[in-house]
C-alpha cells in the first residue's frame, strides 16, 4: 500500500531551509529600504537647494526677502516623517546649508548615513561612514 503525504522530517527540513533564507534575505530587505529612503532625502535636499537659489534670484540674498522677511521653506515632501530638513549653520545673504536629519523612531535611524548636507555651493556631506552621497 502507497501512502501519500509527506513525512514530518522533511517538513522540518522544508521548514528550516525557508527559516535560514528568511534570516539571510531580510537584513538585505532592510538594507535596501533604508538606502531608497536616503535618496529620496537627498533628492529633496535638492529640490530644497532648488527653492533657495530661486530665493536668491528674486532676493538677491537667501536669508530674507528684500522686504527682510526671513526665507521660509516649506516641505511638503513624502519623506517628512523619516527626515527632519532644517537650514543649519550659517545663513546669511550668501551662504546656506541644507541637513537631512533621520527621524528618531523610524527605520532611518540605524542609518550609517546620518545629517545629510547640502551647501550653497552644492558641497554634500553626511555625518557617518560609506559612500553616503
Amino acid at each position: 500500500m502507497k501512502k501519500n503525504g509527506f513525512t514530518l522530517v522533511e517538513l522540518m527540513i522544508t521548514v528550516a531551509i525557508v527559516a535560514i533564507l528568511a534570516a539571510i534575505a531580510y537584513p538585505s530587505y532592510q538594507d535596501s529600504i533604508i538606502k531608497t529612503k536616503r535618496a529620496i532625502a537627498q533628492g529633496d535636499l535638492m529640490e530644497l537647494a532648488s527653492f533657495m537659489e530661486r530665493f536668491f534670484t528674486e532676493n538677491n540674498q537667501y536669508h530674507q526677502t528684500n522686504a527682510a522677511t526671513p526665507v521660509a521653506v516649506s516641505l511638503p515632501f513624502s519623506s517628512k516623517d523619516d527626515y527632519t530638513y532644517a537650514l543649519t549653520g550659517t545663513l546669511n545673504a550668501t551662504t546656506f546649508t541644507l541637513q537631512a536629519t533621520p527621524s528618531a523612531g523610524t527605520t532611518q535611524a540605524s542609518d550609517t548615513c546620518a545629517n545629510l548636507r547640502l551647501t550653497n555651493t552644492g558641497f554634500k556631506s553626511a555625518t557617518g561612514a560609506g559612500d553616503c552621497w
